[in-house]
């Protein structure tokens, strides 16, 4: 299926991709380059084993066709806060009369990375593809060489965005094809911000792919706060990679929600650039049916006094599979760092599985490093004691389901994201 995307890359070149600055071709000739040398990932690649790529090697997605959606439609997506800054995407294209900007802080831009590349080439060059490279996937080599477009956020030093920016990224109802959205998030010395980063399916049966690539810069002394929800249909296949560079004394915190697409893979890595930094990564995963949900991590601790904290939980039910792969990376000259990584998964039936690893590479000899990862099924101590207080057993089981989820979902900083997952977990449960 490579020459599929051979074409698609020719096509873009030929419509368009030339335009821009100068250096933008290049870098999308370079992706494509190594994307052909190295093609997709198999089950012999060690960080791909257990990830059933199939259906999407051998699917000849299209580029997904240009659309229209209701406004209406999109209400169950905005947490009932439409006046939040507010990006939204349809089949990989922005679309404006979806999309509100307010007033911004002086300096602050939220909007389309297409529209960036044309009015701050510098700006966008600085950073572009100099975090997630095209070598880091092949999934990441793709996106760059067949990007159109996607979110472009900039918080100028020293400012604080009180509002969270929300990026909606929507496939609409019947869509076949494969959209590639790219963005880039710029939180500069000093600065202050929170995204929310949604990947949403409007219903049908139809699958389609998403291959999305997200970078994130957080700047000197900087507190980002990155959110990241996957919700596409069922028979949708999603493929994510978020790249996070961390500067002296700054506070990256994410949550991760994965609960759609029929395959659903996505790539955290961070990497610790300077002394200081402290980085929260929090995640939950609800599968069900014949769902896999693939979740792989990475944390570089490369200088001294550094803290890192991960947190992933998942649910599985029915016949679903999970996979976690965390590492946590820490060189010699990283001494005092504490990490800590967790993985706790609960399994619901019989046939769930989950392949979970997790793993610490030490270099350094004065640190406090721990991991571990527990795979288990609801206790039945726990339910023998809700039921002895009158709590059938249905609902003994969905209470204790939805205490084991909501310690992490509690994690979430902004109080309206918060009680939307707690919703979607109850309701996931209740199904």
């Amino acid at each position: 299926m490579i020459e599929t995307y051979q074409r698609q890359f020719a096509a873009v070149t030929a419509n368009g991709g030339r335009d821009g600055p100068s250096w933008l071709p290049e870098l999308r000739r370079a992706a494509m380059d190594q994307f052909t040398r190295v093609g997709f990932p198999t089950s012999r690649d060690e960080e791909w084993r257990f990830t059933p790529l199939s259906p999407i090697v051998h699917t000849e997605f299209q580029p997904a066709a240009p659309a229209t959606v209701d406004r209406a439609a999109l209400a169950p997506f905005l947490f009932g806060h439409a006046e939040w800054p507010q990006l939204v995407f349809v089949n990989g294209k922005l679309a404006p009369e979806l999309s509100a900007v307010p007033p911004l802080p002086a300096g602050v831009r939220v909007g389309s990375l297409a529209a960036a590349l044309r009015t701050d080439p510098a700006l966008v060059e600085a950073h572009l593809s100099r975090y997630a490279r095209p070598d880091t996937t092949a999934f990441a080599a793709l996106n760059t060489a067949l990007m159109r477009d996607g979110a472009f956020v900039h918080v100028p030093a020293n400012t604080a965005l009180e509002l969270p920016v929300h990026l909606l990224f929507v496939t609409t109802a019947g869509s076949t094809g494969a959209a590639h959205p790219r963005n880039l998030i710029v939180v500069e010395r000093g600065a202050r911000a929170s995204v929310v980063e949604s990947y949403v399916g409007l219903g049908g049966e139809a699958a389609y792919f998403t291959n999305a690539v997200t970078e994130v810069y957080s700047g000197e002394d900087a507190w980002t706060e990155h959110t990241r929800l996957q919700r596409e249909g069922e028979r949708a296949y999603h493929v994510g990679l978020t790249q996070v560079a961390q500067a002296q004394g700054s506070h990256y915190r994410s949550f991760t929600l994965a609960m759609g697409g029929a395959i659903s893979r996505h790539n955290l890595h961070v990497q610790l650039n300077a002394p200081g930094i402290e980085t929260l990564m929090y995640g939950l995963y609800l599968a069900r049916g014949e769902q896999v949900v693939d979740n792989h991590t990475a944390i570089f601790h490369d200088h001294p006094n550094c803290n890192s904290w991960e947190v992933y939980k998942g649910v599985l039910n029915d016949r679903s599979r999970a996979v976690f792969n965390g590492k946590v990376f820490v060189r010699p000259e990283a001494q005092k760092t504490d990490a800590k990584q967790t993985n706790r998964n609960l399994l619901l039936s019989d046939t769930a599985k989950v392949d979970t690893k997790p793993q610490l590479e030490i270099f350094a000899d004065d640190v406090k490093c721990t991991h571990g990862a527990t795979v288990g099924v609801l206790d039945p101590g726990a339910q023998f004691y809700l039921r002895s207080r009158g709590i059938p057993a249905d609902a003994a089981r969905r209470l204790l389901t939805y205490a084991f989820a909501a310690e992490v979902v509690n994690e979430v900083a902004l109080e309206p994201v918060r009680l939307e997952l707690d919703r979607l977990v109850l309701e996931r449960l209740g199904q």
